[in-house]
């Protein structure tokens, strides 16, 4: 099983993704792994859609928005909210900052993924796996490692 080469979510939306596959995604920051994941959710049942799996989840985290995508979420507490200071504090109550803003703009500037696409949900399951407890890549996700 090979990853594709990296590509920044800075050049988001990729082309070459396919645009309904079920897939592994490794997300790094240079040579860190951030995070593990994968799309395969009933991708059978969703063949017919004209976009859906790995596609729609890369968006989902190129998009920042916490919202329903728990990698944002992770990427916002984490990494994001420890750099804000007490100025930045009078801009969120009055609107002109928002935190999805700033969670895009960190993955946007700091943040690159890779891929595998994949057959079947016990594939995906498994190499989520070993990515996620650090037998894959030679070391955990920082921010979704499996103990």
């Amino acid at each position: 099983m090979k990853f594709s080469k990296h590509f920044k979510f800075s050049d988001w939306p990729n082309k070459d993704i396919p645009s309904v596959a079920a897939g592994i995604y490794a997300i790094w920051n240079d040579d860190k792994l951030f995070y593990c994941g994968m799309s395969d959710h009933e991708i059978d049942k969703n063949q017919d859609k004209k976009k859906y799996g790995l596609v729609t989840r890369l968006n989902s985290h190129a998009i920042g928005r916490l919202s329903g995508d728990q990698f944002c979420v992770y990427v916002a507490n984490r990494l994001v909210i420890p750099t804000l200071t007490q100025g930045d504090l009078p801009l969120f109550a009055n609107g002109q900052l928002k935190l999805d803003t700033l969670t895009k703009r960190y993955i946007h500037e700091h943040l690159e993924y890779q891929y595998v696409l994949v057959d079947s949900s016990t594939e995906a399951y498994s190499v989520e796996t070993e990515a996620r407890n650090g037998k894959l890549f030679g070391q955990k996700p920082m921010l979704n490692p499996i103990n």
